[in-house]
């Protein structure tokens, strides 16, 4: 009786593991998307990955990319990046630990937040950038 416990347990539980784990790659996806798109400067796709409220503070993604080219010169140019943890944060929010090595190689670690939209789909609402402990420069 047991292992038909323990079975059912499992059966019920794979499908929420499975969209657990869809959800993570579809967030984590939207960040490299973000990321790669500002390696090659293109605008239109990296504001596609914010959420309407960033969407709202910035109204074109010229003005975004500027945004970010000033402020966040890490993420604009990253010479590279892992994400290394994804943790949930509310019902319908994924958090994803991400570091970086802006283009002079000083190390930083970025938390970014992201919410799902009606539809789905993942967007960044925020971005908290701070030089890596230990990091020069």
């Amino acid at each position: 009786m047991r292992a038909v416990l323990l079975f059912l347990a499992i059966l019920f539980a794979a499908p929420a593991m499975a969209a657990d784990t869809a959800a993570r790659d579809a967030a984590r996806a939207t960040v490299e998307r973000q990321i790669e798109a500002f390696r090659r400067d293109d605008a239109a796709t990296a504001y596609a990955q914010a959420a309407p409220a960033i969407q709202n503070m910035f109204p074109s993604p010229d003005t975004f990319l500027a945004m970010v080219r000033e402020g966040y010169a890490a993420v604009y140019r990253a010479r590279r990046y892992s994400v290394d943890r994804i943790e949930e944060a509310g019902d319908d929010g994924l958090a994803l630990g991400v570091t970086l090595q802006d283009e002079a190689g000083t190390d930083w670690a970025a938390l970014y937040s992201l919410e799902r939209q009606p539809d789905g789909a993942w967007r960044i609402s925020g971005c908290r950038l701070v030089k890596a402990p230990g990091s020069s420069a």
